[in-house]
């Protein structure tokens, strides 16, 4: 892939970011200049990472003000790291989803419900005109995550999933990288995104998905992937388990997705010794490779190996090692994307069409549909 097919294919193009058309008179700004904050709720608290969300959320006093959470029915075998007697809840409002969607001048719904109910809350919530931020992955239906995203664009509400590689800095630097042509001609992507959850509670819950490990951690990969690559030639999955997950669950998973000049291949294993701090990424092209592992880091200088064969933008040939700097919090940044967004302050780097395109390679890359059978163009929902 060259620049010119980059800029042809990023969903980060000028095209991408247009004004969203949200209705900004809902986030007007209040009296002395500061932008009005955001009456959101929080719908379901089943999903695996509703509690650390929400903890992000309460951070951003600022930008939203929090008017309840709905505990709605979960799965039992959904995992769920927080839950209504969780401390992360406490002080704040309970409420049943009818009274939610009932509340008054609500803008904005934090969808965190057990994964298999996700898109069918944010289709309720898209319905009564709500901005939504949904966590992933899209479910397991292309067509009902279609129509939620149609539902979006037709009101020109705000939709974003929660894929938390999207504000990453190491993510940043390689859309950066790729786009001012430091890397050269990319025909190599490597990509991991093991953990190791590997006990008996952990494999019945993912023995309710066929897409196993690909369907619910790949995702993250597939959306970044396809931001820089955009619509692959050829999908294929390959659905292994572990010898200790035999007959429970799809744990030990591969896809590969193939371009025109570059493959690029995804494994996520549940049963990675520290594969948490071991998920890495690499990139490469004919003048240059990134390498990125962790993935994420938090507390500590998080570092990114590159390797350049001659100048590029501010760096000299040679290999390089680039502090990105300090995180502490996973997913504020992408909250306070979202709020910008609702106030009307930036468009959604993201188009409804690259989020149906992300999806369509997911379900095929985690073994739900062949690639290749007849779906409307993704241009369609820019």
């Amino acid at each position: 892939m060259n620049r010119r097919d980059f800029v042809k294919n990023s969903a980060l193009s000028a095209g991408a970011i247009a004004a969203s058309g949200f209705l900004a008179e809902r986030a007007a700004a209040a009296s002395g200049g500061k932008p009005a904050k955001i009456k959101i709720a929080q719908l379901g608290v089943g999903h695996a990472h509703a509690s650390e969300r929400m903890k992000s959320l309460a951070s951003l006093p600022d930008d939203f003000e929090i008017v309840g959470v709905v505990a709605e029915r979960t799965d039992s075998t959904e995992i769920s790291r927080g839950g209504k007697g969780s401390k992360t809840y406490s002080g704040l409002k309970w409420m049943t989803e009818e009274e939610l969607l009932a509340t008054p001048d609500l803008q904005a719904v934090m969808v965190e419900t057990a994964n298999r109910d996700l898109v069918p809350a944010a289709t309720r919530c898209m319905e009564k005109g709500l901005a939504i931020c949904m966590d992933k992955p899209g479910g397991e239906n292309l067509e009902d995550y279609r129509k939620l995203l149609d539902g979006c664009r037709d009101k020109k509400l705000p939709f974003q999933i929660a894929y938390m590689l999207r504000t990453n800095p190491g993510i940043q630097f390689i859309r950066k990288a790729v786009s001012e042509g430091w890397l050269g001609d990319i025909h190599e992507i490597q990509a991991s995104m093991s953990h190791d959850y590997s006990d008996e509670a952990y494999l019945r819950y993912l023995g309710d998905f066929s897409g196993g490990t690909m369907f619910l951690l790949g995702c993250h990969h597939i959306d970044w992937i396809t931001s820089l690559l955009g619509r692959p030639g050829n999908v294929t999955a390959f659905m292994g388990s572990t010898k200790e997950a035999a007959g429970k669950g799809r744990n030990n998973c591969l896809a590969v997705l193939e371009y025109a000049h570059t493959i690029a291949s995804i494994h996520v294993s549940d049963s990675e010794v520290e594969g948490l701090s071991n998920r890495r990424i690499k990139v490469s092209g004919n003048k240059g490779t990134i390498e990125l592992s962790p993935v994420e880091r938090f507390g500590a200088p998080h570092l990114l190996k590159l390797r350049l064969k001659e100048k590029a933008g501010t760096y000299a040939k040679g290999t390089h090692t680039v502090d990105l700097g300090i995180r502490k919090d996973r997913y504020v940044d992408q909250l306070k994307e979202f709020g910008a967004i609702v106030r009307g302050e930036i468009g959604n780097p993201f188009s409804y069409g690259h989020d149906l395109l992300v999806q369509e390679i997911l379900l095929s890359a985690a073994g739900y549909t062949k690639w290749g059978t007849p779906a409307p163009a993704p241009q369609a929902h820019q």
